[in-house]
């Protein structure tokens, strides 16, 4: 038989660092009265968003059933919010079907968690504290409007069709979208976020309409998304909402996913009707965030690389 190589590819001190990560992040919520749940990891139905591949797979049954390996557990922790649990965390394995890299593995660990009653400025307040609490500085909070213009010289609120191909270019890149809305995201992704490193720890909030996923608009002008993202060093480590809780608004939103995924000859998911019936039964106001527990510990063990927090990544596994 071949001498494979079976060993983890890290050493007992990190294997020790995500333990005592994982022991604090319990006792935070703990202390804080988030009680932990835990929901599935395959379902018949899985997330829409056009930026995300879903494993899929069925049982070998007569039906046949096709089932997704679960991106998030957001969905399924918003049914129990809507069943009434109150505050809740889990921390969950995810799956994407994409390529490994620098910052991705097909396979990793989310903490998500939801608090009815709070906005997305309230949950930020006690991210701060979670990040404290593990010894991590103070993130600074600046509005997508002010941060791209900061960094671009324009305003992503008016900001011409033109111009960001100008900017994708200066960057080195050739964007190959032509949507309006999808050529703003591409800049902030590769032109903006390359230049948050230096700004250490930043909470990036209020993002415009068309990239507000599940969060619920503001009524001010222009309109902008309740959602905000945490970047340290320019890595993305989180990514939240104040959750949208109107079902109409929510399958619209839905089915515009699976339009923007028929035009780009991607897999078309099913809807989470499921979902969509805990909406019309009532969740309540709440605000969520789903955070890359391996990426912060990137941060946490100064790890350039993600297979470094790993004990078997992907090409171990």
């Amino acid at each position: 038989m071949a001498n494979l190589d079976w060993n983890p590819v890290v050493d007992q001190s990190t294997l020790k660092l995500r333990a005592e990560i994982l022991r604090k992040v319990r006792q935070f919520m703990n202390e804080a009265g988030i009680m932990e749940v835990e929901t599935p990891i395959l379902a018949s139905s899985t997330a829409t968003d056009p930026n995300i591949c879903s494993f899929e797979t069925r049982l070998h049954t007569e039906s046949g059933s096709r089932l997704y390996l679960q991106t998030s557990p957001e969905f399924h922790m918003k049914r129990l919010l809507a069943a009434g649990s109150g505050s809740i965390f889990q921390i969950s394995r995810a799956f994407r079907d994409e390529e490994s890299g620098r910052y991705h593995n097909p396979e990793f660990t989310m903490l998500e968690w939801y608090r009815p009653g709070f906005d997305h400025h309230e949950l930020m307040n006690e991210i701060e504290s979670l990040l404290d609490y593990l010894g991590l500085q103070k993130p600074a909070r600046i509005s997508y409007a002010d941060v791209f213009l900061e960094l671009t010289g324009f305003d992503p609120h008016a900001i011409s069709r033109k111009q960001l191909i100008k900017l994708g270019r200066d960057a080195g890149l050739s964007p190959a979208v032509e949507d309006y809305n999808e050529l703003l995201d591409f800049v902030f992704n590769h032109y903006v976020i390359s230049r948050l490193r230096d700004k250490g720890s930043v909470f990036v909030f209020d993002f415009p309409q068309a990239q507000a996923a599940l969060a619920r608009l503001s009524g001010g002008e222009p309109v902008t998304a309740a959602r905000f993202e945490l970047f340290i060093q320019g890595l993305e480590i989180a990514n939240g909402f104040h959750e949208l809780c109107d079902p109409h608004e929510q399958k619209q939103r839905f089915k515009s996913d699976l339009q923007q995924r028929s035009k780009q000859n991607k897999t078309l998911y099913p809807i989470d009707r499921k979902f969509l019936s805990a909406l019309e039964s009532g969740m309540p106001e709440s605000a969520g965030v789903a955070l890359g527990l391996d990426r912060l510990l990137m941060v946490l063990s100064k790890a350039s690389h993600i297979r470094e927090v790993l004990a078997f990544p992907i090409n171990n596994a």
